[in-house]
């Protein structure tokens, strides 16, 4: 059975870019988690230990986002993946989207990012 846990528009200002004054000045990034957990005894016991703690992987995320500064956001998911993949055993999938709002590019757009999936092995 597989369940999903879902965290949408964690907002964080971190220092990831491949031009210098992104690593200098850094920027606002947006960062989805969708997380794949076998929640059904939470679904009936209404205890927080059977589950995945929301509050817990936040911080975990924010703390993998920001713990160097990247030039690619593709590695700055991947961190996060790994950190929480690493900290939630109940956790056998994540996706993480990160959404780079301002990315420097001459052009109009409304969001540009990444989304990478791992899984426990």
């Amino acid at each position: 059975m597989s369940d999903t846990i879902f965290i949408k528009g964690v907002s964080v200002h971190a220092h990831h870019g491949a031009l210098d004054h992104e690593g200098h000045v850094g920027q606002r990034f947006v960062i989805d988690l969708e997380l794949t957990a076998d929640i059904s005894e939470a679904s009936r016991s209404d205890r927080l230990a059977d589950t995945v703690s929301y509050a817990n992987v936040v911080a975990t995320a924010i703390a993998a986002f920001k713990d160097a500064n990247y030039k690619l956001v593709e590695r700055a998911a991947g961190a996060v993946a790994e950190a929480v993949l690493t900290a939630f055993p109940k956790i056998s999938t994540i996706k993480v989207t990160v959404h780079k709002p301002h990315a420097p590019i001459a052009a109009i757009f409304d969001d540009v990012g990444v989304i990478l999936v791992r899984s426990r092995k």
